[in-house]
């Protein structure tokens, strides 16, 4: 499993996730704590962080780190017919590196290529997906100014 941010301007590492069903405490614990606070405290001190809405995401001991780390989630319904504009993003990682030129043969090559491919992908496309987030919501969001008026 791989976890990673977006947001204009900027993005996060590719971060592998370790095997195993990934529960609400691994996820405070391999990617909220390491990670997304990390990338909040770079960006700004107020921003809006989305999730998948998986239900590993949805405990309360989840919810409690983020209030605790003052990370805001942005919320949506869990079923919603819209998806999370990441599922766009990894796609366009999927086809990049199905397009790649040599066989995945073991998990090495696969995580090799997913970084490779990672840092690759345009910025712009990254931009994209961000900005057509802020179009479906009707809201504006002013990544530098932590500025988010619902």
């Amino acid at each position: 499993m791989e976890w990673a941010g977006i947001m204009i301007n900027s993005r996060t590492r590719l971060h592998g996730v370790a095997n195993g069903t990934m529960t609400g405490q691994r996820y405070i614990d391999e990617v909220l704590l390491p990670h997304a606070r990390l990338f909040r405290g770079a960006v700004c001190d107020k921003f809006v962080f989305m999730d998948d809405n998986a239900t590993c995401h949805r405990t309360f001991a989840v919810q409690d780190c983020l209030d605790s780390e003052g990370l805001q989630r942005f919320v949506w319904p869990a079923h919603s017919p819209d998806p999370n504009t990441i599922e766009n993003v990894w796609d366009a990682l999927g086809r990049q590196v199905d397009g790649r030129n040599y066989p995945r043969t073991n998990k090495n090559t696969l995580i090799r290529a997913l970084t490779e491919e990672w840092d690759k992908l345009p910025q712009k496309l990254l931009d994209n997906v961000v900005q057509s987030m802020v179009r479906r919501v009707e809201c504006c969001i002013t990544l530098h100014g932590g500025h988010i008026p619902y």
